[in-house]
């Protein structure tokens, strides 16, 4: 991570968060100053070393904003005498999005589980189990024996015993205790008595109707600084919930050739650095599902073999009002 200011008629401040990093390299290839540097991504993806993706030149660095501004995932953040320039109104904005909508969600939580990125805030609020059942369980312990039986077959853990010796005699000071919010009288622990201990009455069946449809709350709530727009929550969500606006349109391809071929097995750099969990390895070769692919580059950058093909075909990047800008904005773009 690196902070650097300069002072002058305006305060700038331009600071770079390596969380935020995927290393797609986009903030190195359009610096005008080639001030930015990207650093080895595959050995710091697989672990080998710790440092940042992304250095820079400090003297060099002329505050122009640009890879703040062409970074889509805010690693990079510049600010103009302490505003975010990102929230200027004559800087240029993403058109990207992570939206949950929470009067669709059904808090199953599989968003939250695959998000290759802990992007997503989850939290589920679920009814108590004890209002939902009914019924009376009783236990004699004057006929109990303690042999566990019970504890040991019931299928919710609602049955504790203790045998605690008290001298050294083998007497046991024995204690049971059935947590009725836990039991959900099924009779289980009835049947295995082999004392006949326990009386159960299971009334749920019988009173259905007076009980309450449970109601299921929560929240869920994407960070759009750790999100990488992959499009898995959106993908898994079985209610379509989740709405994913990706930075880029384009296509990503694996091109071979006689002197270059795919060494997947072997290699797998691509899969170790991609931030989306977008690449396989299919019968010795990398597979990418673009469905779940943000078209980073990182892969491409990683490549030894320089056999993978990305061709931006737009970039979702509003309010460009500058021609100079908009001509090294949009050389993200394959042949542009």
């Amino acid at each position: 991570m690196f902070n650097i200011e300069r002072n002058g008629e305006e305060h700038r401040n331009l600071s770079y968060n390596d969380i935020n990093c995927v290393g797609c390299g986009i903030c190195t290839d359009i610096c005008p100053t080639s001030s930015l540097r990207l650093g080895p991504i595959v050995p710091v993806a697989r672990g080998l070393i710790e440092m940042d993706l992304v250095s820079i030149k400090e003297d060099s660095c002329v505050f122009c904003g640009l890879c703040s501004i062409a970074c889509p995932f805010d690693a990079l953040s510049m600010s103009v005498d302490g505003e975010y320039i990102k929230n200027i109104e004559s800087y240029p904005i993403w058109n990207k999005e992570s939206v949950v909508d929470d009067g669709e969600c059904m808090y199953c939580s599989k968003c939250y589980n695959i998000c290759p990125s802990d992007a997503i805030i989850f939290e589920r609020n679920l009814p108590n189990p004890a209002d939902l059942v009914r019924g009376e369980i009783e236990i004699n312990e004057e006929d109990c024996i303690y042999c566990s039986f019970c504890a040991d077959m019931c299928p919710a853990e609602a049955i504790t015993i203790k045998n605690i010796p008290i001298s050294s005699v083998d007497k046991l000071n024995n204690f049971i205790d059935v947590d009725s919010s836990k039991c959900i009288f099924c009779g289980v622990c009835k049947k295995v008595c082999p004392e006949n201990a326990i009386k159960q009455i299971c009334s749920t069946c019988m009173l259905n109707e007076e009980i309450e449809v449970p109601e299921i709350t929560g929240n869920v709530m994407i960070l759009e600084d750790l999100c990488v727009y992959c499009s898995w929550c959106s993908e898994v969500c079985p209610v379509d919930a989740i709405d994913i606006t990706k930075p880029f349109d384009g296509t990503l391809e694996l091109v071979e050739s006689e002197e270059k071929i795919c060494k997947g097995d072997s290699c797998h750099a691509c899969q170790d650095v991609c931030p989306c969990n977008a690449v396989s390895i299919v019968d010795g070769k990398s597979v990418t599902d673009l469905s779940f692919c943000n078209l980073c580059g990182a892969c491409v950058k990683a490549c030894p073999q320089d056999i993978r093909i990305l061709t931006r075909t737009d970039l979702n990047l509003e309010n460009i009002n500058s021609e100079s800008w908009n001509d090294i904005l949009t050389s993200i773009l394959v042949g542009k």
